[in-house]
């Protein structure tokens, strides 16, 4: 799997965010989209900031995506996006994985519809690209959050098509079967979480 990533040659976000125009549409035209703003819009940039730490790292360029994501997204643009960044910075600090965990969980019990799940996934995309690399564990992580949501292969074939080597992110496991406490292990087995600085971001 990390062969294939790396040979694979991922591109930038820049290709990415030129979205079709049925998703823009989509996302307009969404009445549900004011429902997921104010009933679990923290669950939105959670989503973006563990997709930012689910490789241990957390580089410049994802952090200026989730700005770039609370400036210019309907859905995002109420966050504080400093103070949510250091809340967060300071939770995964103190909890490690267990924050991972956590989001997992509230994930999980999140009733989501069909238009929720894209939006959301279409956040995990835009961080899991930010800094113009796939890792292992990001693939990993992001079949971690695909596992909890009720949402197809052909539906994300069809708002995602344009993201280059969809079906890595889509395949199944190597070892069939995994239920989806063993998914998560195996993420969470595959990745440090370090003690993250606020000093070597700028926020």
């Amino acid at each position: 799997m990390e062969k294939d990533l790396q040979e694979k040659g991922y591109i930038s976000f820049a290709t990415y965010n030129n979205r079709s125009e049925k998703f823009e549409e989509f996302v307009k035209l969404d009445a549900l989209g004011i429902t997921f703003l104010q009933d679990k819009k923290e669950l939105l940039l959670k989503t973006a900031f563990c997709c930012m730490a689910s490789d241990g790292e957390i580089a410049q360029e994802e952090i200026d995506t989730i700005q770039q994501l609370c400036e210019k997204e309907d859905l995002l643009k109420n966050f504080d996006f400093t103070t949510e960044i250091r809340d967060f910075v300071t939770e995964i600090n103190t909890k490690g994985k267990l924050f991972i965990q956590e989001y997992l969980s509230d994930l999980e019990r999140a009733s989501l519809s069909k238009q929720e799940n894209v939006i959301l996934l279409h956040i995990a995309f835009e961080m899991i690209y930010a800094d113009n690399k796939v890792e292992y564990s990001e693939v990993k992580f992001f079949k971690s959050i695909r596992s909890r949501l009720k949402i197809s292969d052909t539906v994300i074939e069809a708002h995602f098509k344009e993201i280059p080597d969809l079906d890595i992110f889509l395949e199944q496991d190597i070892i069939n079967n995994f239920s989806l406490e063993k998914i998560t292990i195996q993420y969470l087995n595959s990745v440090e979480i370090p003690q993250f600085k606020l000093e070597d971001f700028k926020l």
